[in-house]
């Protein structure tokens, strides 16, 4: 029963958990860190020293799940709002002879002529 919860249950759970964790927080390392928290607390409390191996491989997955999905996010960011701004130049700025902003004071969003939003809370576009 060990053997399926160690190789099959606990890798499979800190995949959704590393991509719920990801989407959450958007921090690797913080995602990993948290893994390796937890499992120590779990080595040491339900298992015996040589489950620290398998808490060191899963905090490594754990990470490597993170990076993943934090790459796939950023991609699909990339791509949606290049894909749909066909009136910017090289150098980021309009085509368009006026530059009209718009700001929404509840999300705190500003919208311009060239296609893209610009989230001050955030810092992305």
């Amino acid at each position: 029963m060990n053997i399926l919860l160690i190789f099959f249950a606990f890798p499979i759970a800190i995949i959704i958990f590393s991509i719920v964790l990801q989407r959450l927080l958007h921090s690797p390392l913080t995602v990993s860190a948290i893994f390796f928290a937890v499992f120590v607390v779990i080595t040491f409390a339900f298992f015996d020293q040589n489950f620290l191996i398998a808490t060191l491989a899963y905090t490594i997955l754990s990470y490597i799940t993170a990076v993943f999905i934090s790459f796939l996010c950023n991609q699909n960011q990339n791509n949606g709002s290049g894909n749909n701004n066909n009136n910017n130049n090289d150098n980021g700025s309009c085509n368009t002879t006026t530059e009209k902003n718009t700001i929404d004071d509840e999300d705190n969003v500003i919208n311009n002529n060239c296609g893209y939003m610009y989230n001050r809370r955030c810092r992305k576009f």
